[in-house]
C-alpha cells in the first residue's frame, strides 16, 4: 500500500506575527536612531545655534514694528507683528530642515552639498534671465516664494569646495587648486552680473581659507593674494555702488547714512538698553529687521546683550575648531571649516558695519536677522555642520596634522618619481 507524504504547509512570510510587534520594532529602531544621533552630534554647537536663534526672535520681535511701519503704504497696513509671525514661520522651517540634515551621515551630506551646489549653480545662471529685481539688482527667482540661489550656494560650495580640495589625499598631482579657482571664478561672475558684491567677498574669504587649509604654498598664497586686490579695485573701478559704498565708508558719511543711524542707534540704549518697543531711533533705520537688528538690539536690549552675541559667534567658532583638533579625515576637516567660516564670517561683517567699522554690504546678521529663506539656508549650513562633526565618542582618533598632510604628499611625489624613473 502506498504511502503519501504529509501534506507540506506553506510558508507566509510574516504569518503568525501581532501586527502591534512589527509597530514595537519599528518604534525601537527609531529611538535607536534617535539614541546614536543624540550620541553622536555636538550638542554644545546645537545649544548655542538655538540660544542665538531665540535671542534672534526677541530682536525681530523688537525691530518688527519700526520695519513694517516703514513699509506700510495707504493701500497696505501692516501690524506690527508682521516680520515677527514671519519670522516664526521661516524659523520653524528652518529648525526642521536643521534637525533633518543633521541625521545625515557624512557621506550622504557631503553628497547633498554637491547635488545641491550644482541646482544653485544652475539657478545663479538663470538669474539674470528670469529673476526678479528688488532695488536695483536682481538676484531672486520667483518659485511661489521668493529664492535666492546663492544663500543656498552657500553651504553647498563649503561642501563641494572640500571635496575638491580633499582630492589630493589620494592624488597629490591632480589640479584641485587651478579646479577651486576656475569654480570660485565661476560664481564670482555670475554674483557680480546680479550685481551682489557682499556674496562675492563672503564666497573669496571662504574660498581663500579652505585653499589655505589645504597645504597652498606661500608663492601661490601671495599670487591670490595679489590677484584678489586686483579684482578689489577692479571692482571699485566698474562698480558704482561698491565705489560709493566705500567712499562713504572712507571720507566718514554723513548723519543721516544708513551706517552713520545704525551706530547711534546701537549706542542709544546704553548698556542695560532702553526695554522691548521701547526704542525711537530705530524707527528712522532702514531695514531694522534684516541688516541693522544689531542696532536694535543695542537700543531695547543694551550692549551687554550685543556683547553677548558676540560671544556665542565666537564660541560657534571656537567649538567647532575643538571638534576638528582630533579629527584624522581632509575633508571633514574643511568642509566643517568653511561651513563655520560662512557664518561666523557673514556675522562678524554685518557687526563691524554696524559699528561703522566696515562699509555697507547688505548682510543679515546670521540665526537673528529676519530672513524668509536665507533663515532656512543658514539652518541648513548649521544641519549640514552638525551631520558632518558627528562623532562616535568612543572611538578614539588621530589628531589632523597640516604637516603629516604635506608630508604624505612629498613622499606620494617621490614614490611617483622613482617609479617613473624605473618605467624609463
Amino acid at each position: 500500500m502506498a504511502t503519501h507524504p504529509p501534506a507540506m504547509t506553506p510558508v507566509v512570510p510574516g504569518a503568525g506575527r501581532v501586527p502591534g510587534q512589527a509597530n514595537a520594532r519599528y518604534r525601537r529602531s527609531r529611538r535607536g536612531e534617535f539614541a546614536v544621533w543624540w550620541r553622536e552630534i555636538d550638542r554644545v554647537l546645537l545649544v548655542l545655534v538655538l540660544s542665538l536663534m531665540a535671542i534672534g526672535t526677541a530682536a525681530v520681535a523688537a525691530a518688527s514694528p519700526a520695519s513694517a511701519r516703514r513699509l506700510s503704504t495707504a493701500a497696505a497696513t501692516l501690524g506690527d507683528l508682521h516680520f515677527f509671525v514671519l519670522h516664526i514661520r521661516w524659523q520653524l522651517m528652518g529648525l526642521a530642515v536643521m534637525f533633518g540634515a543633521s541625521f545625515l551621515t557624512k557621506d550622504m551630506a557631503r553628497r547633498l552639498g554637491i547635488v545641491l551646489g550644482f541646482a544653485m549653480l544652475v539657478g545663479l545662471l538663470l538669474v539674470p534671465i528670469v529673476g526678479s529685481e528688488v532695488n536695483g539688482a536682481r538676484r531672486w527667482l520667483n518659485l511661489g516664494v521668493s529664492l535666492q540661489p546663492s544663500e543656498f550656494l552657500q553651504p553647498a560650495f563649503a561642501i563641494g569646495l572640500a571635496w575638491i580640495l580633499a582630492w589630493r589625499v589620494r592624488d597629490p598631482n591632480l589640479p584641485v587648486v587651478a579646479i577651486s579657482v576656475g569654480l570660485m571664478g565661476l560664481i564670482a561672475g555670475l554674483l557680480m552680473l546680479q550685481p551682489d558684491f557682499g556674496s562675492t567677498i563672503l564666497f573669496g574669504a571662504v574660498w581663500f581659507v579652505l585653499v589655505l587649509l589645504s597645504g597652498l604654498s606661500v608663492r601661490r598664497i601671495a599670487v591670490a593674494g595679489i590677484a584678489g586686490v586686483i579684482a578689489l579695485v577692479a571692482t571699485y573701478m566698474l562698480y558704482d555702488n561698491a565705489r560709493h559704498r566705500i567712499d562713504a565708508f572712507i571720507g566718514g558719511g554723513t548723519a543721516f547714512d544708513q551706517v552713520d543711524l545704525a551706530q547711534r542707534t546701537l549706542l542709544a540704549g546704553g548698556w542695560t538698553g532702553s526695554g522691548l518697543w521701547l526704542g525711537t531711533r530705530k524707527l528712522a533705520l532702514p531695514e531694522a529687521h534684516t541688516d541693522y537688528i544689531f542696532s536694535v538690539i543695542g537700543e531695547e536690549f543694551g550692549l551687554i546683550i550685543c556683547a553677548l552675541v558676540v560671544i556665542l559667534y565666537l564660541a560657534i567658532a571656537v567649538r567647532v575648531l575643538m571638534r576638528l583638533v582630533e579629527e584624522e579625515d581632509l575633508f571633514t576637516v574643511l568642509a566643517a571649516t568653511g561651513l563655520t567660516a560662512q557664518l561666523c564670517g557673514q556675522a562678524f561683517i554685518n557687526i563691524l558695519v554696524n559699528l561703522q567699522l566696515f562699509p555697507s554690504k547688505g548682510m543679515t546678521l546670521p540665526l537673528i536677522s529676519y530672513g524668509g529663506s536665507s533663515t532656512v539656508a543658514l539652518c541648513l549650513n548649521i544641519g549640514l555642520l552638525l551631520a558632518i562633526t558627528r562623532r562616535n565618542p568612543y572611538i578614539s582618533r588621530e589628531r589632523f596634522s597640516l604637516r603629516d598632510t604635506g608630508q604624505r604628499d612629498a613622499n606620494l611625489r617621490d614614490t611617483g618619481q622613482r617609479d617613473n624613473g624605473v618605467k624609463t
